[in-house]
């Protein structure tokens, strides 16, 4: 499975996701892609005040604000 997290640069939100998400991906069989929304326009306006967004390919959200690494390791096994 690959995963898109998006992300901003000064968030420690999303540094606590990273790490979550960097031990969940150690525990299953998914890679992921770390995306900075102001590199498009269109991922700012979607995801400005959601970061972190950890979303599969076909757009659906597993997690966002707080990740919980629990539930997303749950759902990266579920997906």
């Amino acid at each position: 499975m690959k995963l898109y997290f998006y992300t901003k640069e000064n968030c420690p939100l999303c540094d606590e996701a990273e790490e979550k998400l960097e031990m969940a991906a150690e525990e299953t069989d998914i890679s992921w892609e770390k995306r900075n929304i102001y590199q498009r326009d269109e991922w700012l306006e979607v995801y400005q005040l959601r970061i972190p967004v950890i979303e599969t390919i076909d757009g659906r959200v597993l997690q966002e604000g707080m990740v919980s690494y629990g539930e997303l390791l749950a759902a990266m096994k579920t997906s």
